[in-house]
């Protein structure tokens, strides 16, 4: 198995657009947390080793609370991935963050109630990983480093604030999240960055805003269905230029430029959040979770 695998996920547009550029070997997972949201496609991409898997299932079967966070994790991690560039269309909370632009976030505020949120939920093994920086800023600067490349804005930098859904936010809701310090409101990336974190896999995010939210006024001679139309040419473009931005990443990444040679990024804390995260003995720890959890936890129980 190769030394490094990036995972990619695919939101909306994202998620189909790639389906129509990878071409690879389909794997059909099944994890002690059910399926994931659909079969990986295992290819080389622009000469990098990549896992492929729509977030929200083919034809966007999974509404944001119905996705299979854990299961896409654990999938993506059996695999072999090491890192994961997610996506995901956002809505923007700051007039400089136009539709179209992309932002490499690197905050999350999470507002998510109903969602599974941790491989450590059950009784047997106590684990609290560091999330302070919850997207890593290797891949991050990976990301960064081949922004000349597309023909947008990319910002470096910005609060996620994660909702529940599947609604959108109240116009009261809106003004309060940039009251917060928001940036970008979406509905996806948690808890798939935390989980992320806790199987030891590094994880960033390209955000896509395809409009303002509802705290700037739309333009009051535009009516709902042509400002539907609007958002979805957002939604297109802003797919467009995330493709783009993915692709140079990975092609910087098979040259070496932005690991200094090495060819694909430097490894991170990322990659051993758990080494001071459990505080339940290992004697302690049942064997049956160690075995439920093995892609995550072999590293410390091994066989």
């Amino acid at each position: 198995m190769p030394d490094r695998i990036i995972g990619l996920i695919g939101g909306t547009g994202l998620g189909q657009a790639l389906l129509k550029e990878v071409r690879g070997e389909s794997i059909d997972e099944t994890t002690p947390f059910g399926k994931p949201s659909a079969p990986i496609v295992r290819a080389n991409w622009e000469g990098v080793e990549i896992a492929f898997l729509p977030r929200h299932g083919h034809g966007h079967l999974h509404g944001p609370s119905a996705v299979p966070y854990r299961a896409n994790i654990y999938a993506l991690k059996r695999v072999g991935v090491t890192h994961i560039i997610a996506s995901g269309a956002t809505g923007s909370l700051r007039e400089e963050i136009r539709p179209r632009d992309l932002v490499i976030a690197d905050q999350v505020i999470d507002k998510t109630i109903r969602r599974a949120t941790s491989f450590f939920d059950e009784p047997g093994l106590a684990a609290h990983v560091e999330f302070s920086e919850p997207f890593c800023p290797v891949l991050r600067q990976c990301l960064l480093a081949a922004a000349g490349a597309v023909q947008t804005v990319v910002h470096d930098g910005g609060t996620y604030v994660c909702m529940e859904g599947p609604a959108f936010s109240t116009a009261a809701e809106s003004r309060m999240h940039r009251a917060w310090g928001g940036d970008l409101i979406g509905m996806t990336c948690m808890p798939e960055a935390k989980l992320a974190r806790e199987a030891e896999m590094c994880y960033a995010l390209v955000a896509l805003p395809t409009d303002y939210d509802c705290w700037r006024p739309h333009d009051p001679g535009m009516d709902r269905r042509a400002l539907l139309e609007e958002i979805i040419h957002n939604v297109e473009d802003a797919t467009a230029n995330s493709v783009q931005l993915i692709r140079a990443t990975l092609q910087e990444m098979a040259s070496g430029v932005p690991s200094g040679g090495s060819g694909l990024p430097h490894k991170c804390h990322c990659q051993s959040a758990l080494e001071m995260a459990m505080w339940t003995h290992k004697k302690n720890v049942p064997s049956d979770l160690i075995q439920k959890l093995s892609p995550i936890l072999s590293k410390y129980f091994p066989a």
